[in-house]
């Protein structure tokens, strides 16, 4: 088999799967008599990198393997195949979501003693309904409280191969300092996802800092 063949085979399975992929998913796509070696696959993502270079999709890598993607400077003609304005999620939400992303594990009463006020269930419920929220353990103190952690596809949704992409917290400081704020979306569709994971690894982050002094249970 050629090397244009298995790129042809590496680009199709990328275009299908509608998921990210890995690199031994990718040589599966062959019979395992012509299956190729995993440098050759790799040399097949490279190149297809570079043919994508100058087109409106891009070929990332994230946590859970690589996918083809819409390109952030055309989310917006893009997004107009859907009618429906997706919800976006409170800033509540972005800051419970950011603390539980830089001091995992964390429970639920530490992220309230950060942010200085009781957490809506909701917003717990929506994070881990969303897929970016997990329980991945107890706390081993009375009661023993849930840790929360984030998930392989919290990394996927912005462009993350680890934790270790997040950005400092210095750069969410001059990022806050400057207005930037991340409006996440509920949209479903992949195109959204991508659009959305391309943002965000440009450089628009969730803002970190608690909000101002509150006394009550806040809305989700």
């Amino acid at each position: 088999m050629d090397d244009r063949e298995i790129l042809n085979t590496v680009e199709a399975g990328l275009l299908a799967a509608g998921r990210p992929l890995t690199a031994e998913e990718l040589r599966s796509l062959f019979d395992e008599f012509e299956r190729p070696a995993p440098e050759a696959v790799a040399e097949a993502l490279a190149r297809l990198a570079d043919e994508y270079a100058a087109r409106s999709v891009e070929l990332v890598e994230v946590a859970s393997g690589w996918r083809v993607q819409v390109r952030a400077a055309y989310a917006t003609p893009v997004s107009r195949l859907w009618q429906e304005r997706p919800a976006k999620y409170s800033r509540a939400l972005l800051e419970t979501l950011a603390i539980v992303a830089y001091r995992q594990p964390v429970t639920r009463g530490e992220i309230e003693d950060i942010r200085g006020v009781a957490v809506n269930p909701n917003i717990i419920k929506t994070l881990a309904e969303r897929g970016w929220v997990r329980v991945i353990g107890h706390r081993e103190v009375p009661g023993r409280p849930e840790l929360l952690g984030t998930t392989r596809e919290f990394l996927d949704h912005f462009n993350l191969k680890s934790l270790d992409q997040l950005p400092t917290l210095a750069q969410l400081k001059d990022l806050e300092t400057l207005g930037v704020q991340l409006d996440l979306t509920g949209g479903a569709t992949a195109e959204e996802a991508s659009a959305e994971a391309a943002m965000a690894a440009e450089g628009v982050a969730v803002p970190a800092a608690p909000p101002e002094a509150e006394s009550t249970r806040e809305p989700a």
